[in-house]
């Protein structure tokens, strides 16, 4: 399965995506990781990230769309792979189909955890990190909504978006999100209860 996974900061998606790539066994493709890695490594699209990283520029598209396409040929991806903060929008999630079309892919759905933005602010204010203060956490909220109301939109066009609640403990979350991945899988039935 080819999974997009969307969620706001703090809704506890990098909790669920690594319980649910080891359940799966599946990739996570972290793109912030695989930048980081590719620059490591010194690969052709390494080099080039590397002079926007340097300068604390963002990485064009089209950088990460290549570094992407030369990832999800690996091995380990056969099974299938976790898109995680990776596409942040609308542009983004249409090159990636397009790409993933080229090699006869595409995603099998989108995942978003939904949780609300009050909650959010509640979380990421007990972390008790700078960038975690109230007014700041509302900054980020703004620009997440501002690029991912768009993409929910696109891909619930497509017909492969799942809402999952993420309110809960995380065992709970983790049920409600193997439902959603079983439904689409075409498996049915829950694991575990809501």
């Amino acid at each position: 399965m080819r999974i997009v996974f969307v969620g706001p900061p703090g809704a506890g998606k990098g909790t669920q995506s690594q319980r649910l790539v080891e359940r799966l066994a599946i990739a996570h493709l972290s793109t912030g990781d695989m930048l980081r890695e590719a620059r490591q490594k010194q690969t052709k699209v390494g080099r080039l990230a590397e002079e926007y990283m340097a300068a604390g520029k963002l990485v064009p598209d089209e950088l990460v769309l290549a570094l992407v396409g030369e990832r999800i040929t690996s091995p380990d991806c056969a099974r299938g792979v976790l898109f995680d903060g990776f596409p942040r929008n609308v542009k983004q999630a249409e090159e990636l189909d397009a790409m993933l079309a080229e090699r006869r892919m595409a995603i099998d759905m989108a995942l978003e955890l939904a949780v609300d933005d009050e909650e959010v602010i509640r979380r990421l204010a007990g972390r008790g990190r700078p960038d975690d203060e109230p007014r700041v956490v509302a900054e980020r909220l703004k620009t997440y909504w501002g690029q991912t109301r768009p993409l929910l939109d696109y891909y619930r066009g497509r017909g492969i978006l799942e809402t999952v609640r993420g309110d809960g403990t995380i065992d709970q979350v983790f049920a409600r999100v193997l439902k959603a991945v079983d439904k689409r899988a075409g498996r049915g039935g829950a694991r575990g209860s809501e």
